[in-house]
Formats: structure tokens, sequence, C-alpha cells
């Protein structure tokens, strides 16, 4: 029977630490890989009782083999530090080296390879190359070599955690002066997409894999969101929650008004084309096909049969919903952003200053858009 030593890679990223904060109270021992102790979150994980967090260049063979030295399970989800299909690909030899067990990797879809005309996202495309290099060995339609590793393969949906009023690209609620928001965006209006509430969901849904075991799962591609709600109805539930408007505005170009890295323009780029112009399923054609794009899937009544949020509704049943999330944790988020609109009678975020900016930086640190 597998130990209970549970390898993550990237942890201070919304994902594994989750994974590492809900393994940690079941019982499990941590070894969660951090590229600085003194981020916040690895400070926040380092004073849980079982997990060890290491600092270490995933680039260091050494330091890989130190990392899945006795695990049996490892959730691993890369990021743009480096090369990510070199580190990607190098954190697979070092897991197929060291006998792990299960390997879960969040990898996200390449849209160029379905014969649409649909570029390839280039966030998301290193995954899916990590992806093909690490699943198990069989033909394979896209590419490359394959090691076979005893893999599961997790598709994050869009973060809740992703909107803030600050003015980050495609994600901002904009403070109106009369206290209302908007959101412009390139999603169509009423075409349901996929929603995660990252930190309070992936953990549980990745336990409940490695409790089911790769008899169930092996191989296989699970799409990890817990809603399919259109642009509208999110700012529908964003007003519920919030009792002020929000709107929402169907914009084929993102609004970009502060620096960001090449590579996330790029990406801000391709989505413009992939789900602007061209409306294409989320998750592409591999887990979306056959799957009822045009069904909205909200509150906890409907298991989502026959849509693609069915097997993580089926992993976890405590998932945490848009509207919740808009009432109990945006406002939170937004504070801790030093931002000050959700204080009673207050309309305007002029008064922010700059410690609001320093508070908050554009995070690609997880497979979020």
């Amino acid at each position: 029977m597998p130990n209970k030593t549970l390898a993550l890679v990237n942890t201070t990223g919304r994902q594994a630490a989750s994974v590492a904060r809900v393994a940690a109270a079941l019982g499990y021992h941590v070894r969660a890989h951090v590229h600085e102790k003194e981020h916040l979150v690895a400070l926040e994980l380092s004073q849980l009782d079982n997990v060890t967090v290491l600092q270490g260049s995933l680039e260091d063979e050494k330091f890989l083999a130190m990392l899945f030295n006795g695990v049996h399970r490892a959730f691993v989800n890369t990021v743009s530090f480096g090369d990510e299909v070199v580190i990607g690909k190098s954190l697979a030899d070092a897991a197929k080296k060291a006998g792990i067990q299960h390997f879960i990797y969040s990898s996200m879809p390449d849209h160029s390879v379905f014969g649409k005309g649909w570029p390839a996202l280039p966030l998301w495309s290193v995954k899916f190359t990590v992806e093909n290099y690490i699943r198990q060995a069989k033909k394979n339609p896209y590419m490359g070599k394959q090691i076979g590793l005893p893999a599961t393969f997790v598709y994050a949906g869009i973060y809740n955690n992703n909107f803030t009023s600050l003015p980050y690209p495609l994600f901002c609620m904009k403070l109106q002066p009369d206290g209302s928001f908007i959101w412009k965006a390139p999603f169509h209006p009423d075409t349901p997409i996929p929603w995660l509430d990252a930190e309070h969901d992936v953990g549980p849904a990745v336990l409940q894999i490695f409790k089911d075991g790769l008899q169930k799962w092996s191989g296989h591609r699970i799409a990890l969101a817990f809603e399919l709600l259109p642009p509208t109805r999110v700012c529908a539930l964003f007003s519920r929650a919030l009792r002020r408007k929000c709107t929402y505005q169907f914009s084929p170009k993102i609004d970009i008004q502060v620096p960001i890295p090449h590579g996330y323009r790029s990406q801000l780029e391709g989505i413009e084309i992939v789900f602007g112009k061209y409306n294409a399923p989320y998750f592409g054609l591999d887990l979306e096909s056959g799957t009822n794009r045009k069904k909205s899937v909200e509150g906890g009544t409907d298991d989502g049969s026959g849509t693609v949020v069915h097997e993580a509704r089926s992993l976890w049943g405590g998932w945490r919903g848009i509207e919740e999330y808009a009432r109990e944790v945006f406002p939170v988020e937004e504070a801790n952003n030093g931002l000050s609109w959700m204080k009673e009678g207050e309309t305007s975020i002029a008064g922010a200053g700059a410690g609001a900016g320093e508070n908050t930086r554009i995070n690609l640190a997880d497979n979020s858009i």
C-alpha cells in the first residue's frame, strides 16, 4: 500500500498550496517545493504540522532526486520559471526514476491540435507537451517521446480568485463612479465557461483522485471545474452577492492598462482569438466533445451529468461557487489589496494609494488565464 508522503511542486501557487493544506490536515507528510522560503504562502505552510518546505531549483537533478526519494505520490504544476517543457520533462524523469506510483500533473489543452484553425495558447501548450511526454506509453496522435509514468492529468477551470477591481487585464471588475462594476472580456456573453475556486477545492479533489487510485484514473484527463456559467450569469451572481450592479460587456480586445510580461501578453492575444473569435471549448475537444456546451451548471442540486464538470462534482461535493466567493472572499481579497469600496457608503477606489499595487501582482504561478 502506498505510503503517506506526498511531494508537491511549486507549492506557493494556488493549486499546490490547496493540496498541501488538505493533505497535511488528513495526516499526509508533505514535501512542499517552493522557489522562495520567504514567500508569504511558504511561511504559512511551514507552520503546518506534517509539512516540510523545501527551497530548490527544479533544474537541479540532485534536488529533484531528494524531493521524490521514498515518495509514492506527487502533484506537479509546472510554471513559467525557466523552460517549462525542459523542467516538466526533468520532473517526470526524476519521478519515474524514484518509483513514483501515482503522478498527478496539472495540464492544459493545446487548441492547435484539433484541426480547427485555433492557435495554441502559449502558457497552456507547453503543459500539453509535458503531458504527452509523461502519459502512459501507447499510440498517441499528437507528438513525441513518452516515458510511461503512471499518471492522471487535471485541467483547471478559470479561477474565481482572478477577479479584482485593480486594472489588471481580462478579469478586472472595474468599479464605476456609482459603485457598480463592469467586467469586459472576450468570452461570449451566453456561452457557459468552467469555474474553479482553486484555493478551496483543488486540494480535496486531488486527494480523492489519489484515494481512488490508478485503477480508476490512470491516464485520465479530469476537468477541475465545479460550475459552468456564462459571463452574464457570473455578473448576476456577483450583483446578488455584493448587492451592487455588475454588468458584463463583451469586448473582442482585452484592455491592457498595466505592464505585463511578454509571455502573458501573447497568451491574452491568443485568448482573443480562441475564445473571442472562435468561441472554442475552454478545455478543447478531448474533454468537451460530446458534452452539452450550452448547459449552465450552478448550485448543489445538479450533478453536472452530460457536462464537463460532472467528474469534478463526483470527486468533491463541498466546492465553493462563484456567488459564495463573491460574497465571502472577494471583498476580503480586495481589502487585502488596499481597496476600500466595500466599506459602507464608499463608491470610489481613488484613495487606494500606491500600496494596492505593491500588494498585488499578475500571478503566472498557476494555469489560470
